[in-house]
């Protein structure tokens, strides 16, 4: 229980600084930045996308059982489904992605000064690690959703626990470095991520939802970094102040 109470303690932190002008002005940025980008190349590249998906779909059930379904017929509208499955998740890694490489140090800077001003900075991490992460998470998503992509022929309208379940592996996995890399030295950092990794993945979860309302995705990049931005300096005020305190008694 302590997971969800760490995690709706950041969503009100979160709340809390939503609209402070400094984060209102990146709040919608990654968002409709992604939406516009992968708009764009929707618009150019669909037909040889779609086009590409149906021929690949048509000769892999030419023959066998799938045949007799009559697979030309309905190849159409199965490439144009496979192609938004890629294409949202695409706009979502891409939207987090941006909010991790843009707003994640204005996030950071904001919630440093007014919930943790006497937190110390020991700067952990570094750019290249932080690139790496963004990578690997990314990469990571995107062979997970490729992979657990069949699943939905066979889960129907449970197969929303898929893409909800992943976002929120995404969601913890991408913002969780940047949120401590000033603060945190690089043992304390791995300490959060194994010890707290419940805290993290049920933040991960709840902030995962705001993906599904419309309007509301667009900001829930930025949301959900800020969140886990708190969650993350909270996490480490609280390491910190449990090692002092043996000190503190003696």
């Amino acid at each position: 229980m302590n997971a969800y109470r760490y995690a709706l303690k950041a969503l009100r932190g979160a709340l809390r600084n939503t609209f402070h002008p400094a984060i209102l002005g990146v709040m919608l940025l990654p968002g409709v930045a992604a939406v516009l980008v992968w708009a764009g190349l929707s618009w150019w590249f669909w037909d040889s996308w779609s086009g590409a998906i149906e021929s690949t779909l048509i000769n892999l059930t030419s023959e066998g059982w799938l045949a007799r379904l009559n697979t030309e017929r309905f190849a159409g509208f199965a490439a144009g489904l496979l192609l938004l499955l890629l294409i949202a998740p695409a706009v979502l890694a891409t939207a987090m992605l941006l909010s991790a490489i843009f707003a994640m140090p204005v996030l950071v800077s904001h919630v440093a000064r007014r919930e943790f001003p006497t937190l110390e900075r020991r700067a952990g991490g570094t750019f290249v690690g932080s690139i790496v992460n963004a990578v690997s998470a990314v990469a990571a998503f995107a062979l997970l959703w490729l992979v657990t992509l069949p699943l939905w022929l066979f889960l129907g309208p449970l197969a929303v626990v898929l893409p909800w379940a992943l976002s929120a592996y995404l969601n913890q996995r991408l913002f969780r470095y940047d949120a401590l890399s000033e603060h945190a030295d690089p043992q304390e950092m791995r300490r959060v991520f194994t010890e707290r990794f419940s805290d993290l993945f049920v933040l991960g979860l709840m902030t995962g939802l705001l993906y599904f309302v419309p309007f509301i995705n667009l900001i829930a990049p930025v949301f959900s970094a800020l969140a886990f931005t708190y969650l993350c300096l909270d996490e480490l005020s609280r390491l910190r102040g449990a090692e002092q305190a043996p000190t503190t008694a003696t």
